[in-house]
């Protein structure tokens, strides 16, 4: 399909409206799958981690924000470099996108091993500063150290995943995802229990395990990247298609494709860095109302990403699309796949959140048989599920101004909405409203967010404008 992407948005041939929606389907499907497989195993991890009790899950849910933060910036970097393959791959440029893809393994390990320093560094007293207490803090610790150390796997699983999809491999991105997670799921089942008996039926077998808890759930994902990037690298190593390691040509960076990297990537590195901020603040927020507030807040965050995560895997294609467009000059078409994704997005969030609202108890109470934590995730999962349609709508719009390099504007309009109106709201309501209150600011937040993310796309796609992104 990497070939017969590029083709179609080169040619001059008019694709019809079912062509193009047609298209965004097939691209957007096998990364919507590999989302929601993260999400399941994310799911089934929690559920593992909540069997263990409540302080278990809190020690994941405390850090849980500042494993965000990493993963925010290791994914900003990469972005910097795969969005360029997809210009140079849109204008025919196979060349130049193989030397952006060789320049970006080295600068990419270079970065990773920084945010591993650091994550190192203040592992161990992060839970202090984040509020958390003498019962979940060593477990927190553990926790956030196996993660940092696994940063360089972290950084490459977005790098190589995203030079997929941008040269049109959606498939391949999503099937190596998706064993990603079900690899997740068999380590940690290994590796977080202890050996136990366990029958079927008549039988009784000794399953073997390593009895090491949360440190056994940061370890089994640890290497469930591990292996997904050794698989990513095979195929580019293996295939001689537009984007190849294949051949000749320098690992070592180039300063002009740094620099370009850095004027894309700078400015989501920072939004990701203030927005995770403010998640973290909003954990010290949560922190107050006790170990099962945070546990629920943990819980309901991944069980509302079974509702958002197609809105991503659309995003992703919409990402790819619209870049290889841009580089190919083709704007028309651009504006097209831009507001085709969104309403994409947006009708299957919409449904998902009539989903989330009606499966709420079922979601929460697969991951905790705590009462009251299921309760109070309940609660959290229905006021958010008000805001999935203008969520998707910022997620779409998000990934269509990503793909065109533009990413300034978006990354401060993420952080004035997150700062100014989630974390004000929720510092007023939470006193008052207890983990409801912060859910609350949330959907209120969310709901403004898509409304001023659309706003920007209408102004940058109005007729009179030769380009979507305004220049």
């Amino acid at each position: 399909m990497a070939s017969t992407l590029s083709e179609l948005i080169r040619s001059d041939r008019h694709m019809s409206g079912a062509e193009r929606l047609r298209l965004a389907v097939r691209m957007s499907v096998p990364s919507i799958v590999a989302q929601i497989s993260a999400v399941v195993m994310n799911y089934i991890d929690a559920s593992m981690v909540g069997s263990l009790g409540a302080s278990a899950a809190a020690s994941i849910g405390l850090v849980s924000t500042s494993t965000w933060l990493f993963g925010g910036l290791a994914s900003s970097g990469a972005v910097g470099f795969y969005v360029q393959a997809a210009h140079l791959l849109g204008a025919g440029e196979r060349s130049g996108a193989r030397h952006i893809l060789r320049q970006s393994l080295v600068a990419c390990l270079v970065f990773s091993l920084l945010l591993m320093a650091a994550g190192v560094a203040v592992s161990f007293p992060l839970p202090r500063w984040l509020g958390g207490t003498p019962s979940i803090n060593p477990g927190a610790s553990l926790y956030f150290l196996i993660f940092s150390l696994s940063a360089p796997a972290l950084m490459f699983t977005f790098l190589l995943s995203g030079m997929l999809r941008c040269s049109g491999k959606m498939t391949a991105a999503g099937s190596i995802g998706v064993a990603e997670c079900v690899l997740d799921v068999i380590f940690n089942f290994f590796l977080i229990f202890p050996t136990r008996s366990v029958s079927l039926g008549v039988f009784e077998i000794t399953v073997p395990g390593a009895g090491m808890g949360v440190a056994g759930a940061a370890l089994g994902t640890s290497l469930a990247m591990i292996v997904a990037c050794v698989a990513m690298l095979t195929l580019f190593m293996c295939r001689g298609e537009e984007l190849s390691l294949r051949g000749g040509g320098s690992f070592r960076p180039r300063l002009a494709t740094v620099r370009r990297a850095l004027r894309i990537a700078t400015p989501m590195g920072l939004e990701r860095v203030c927005t995770n901020g403010a998640q973290i603040t909003l954990t010290t927020i949560v922190s107050p109302l006790g170990a099962a507030a945070i546990a629920a807040n943990a819980f309901a965050i991944v069980a509302e990403g079974l509702c958002y995560m197609p809105g991503y895997g659309i995003s992703d294609a919409a990402t790819a699309l619209v870049g290889q467009c841009k580089g190919a000059a083709k704007w028309a078409l651009a504006r097209s796949f831009a507001w085709l994704t969104v309403g994409m997005g947006m009708a299957v969030m919409t449904v998902m959140g009539f989903v989330m609202y009606a499966a709420a108890p079922a979601m929460i109470g697969f991951m905790s048989p705590d009462a009251d934590i299921v309760a109070l995730g309940v609660d959290a999962l229905r006021i958010e599920a008000w805001a999935e349609p203008m969520f998707a709508a910022a997620i779409v719009v998000y990934g269509v101004f990503v793909g065109l390099g533009d990413t300034l504007v978006p990354a401060l309009m993420n952080l004035g909405s997150i700062w100014i109106v989630r974390v004000t709201l929720a510092a007023i309501l939470a006193p008052v409203m207890g983990l409801q209150g912060v859910w609350l600011a949330m959907c209120i937040e969310l709901t403004f967010r898509g409304i001023i993310f659309l706003a920007r796309l209408a102004i940058r796609t109005r007729p009179g404008r030769s380009r979507v992104c305004g220049r």
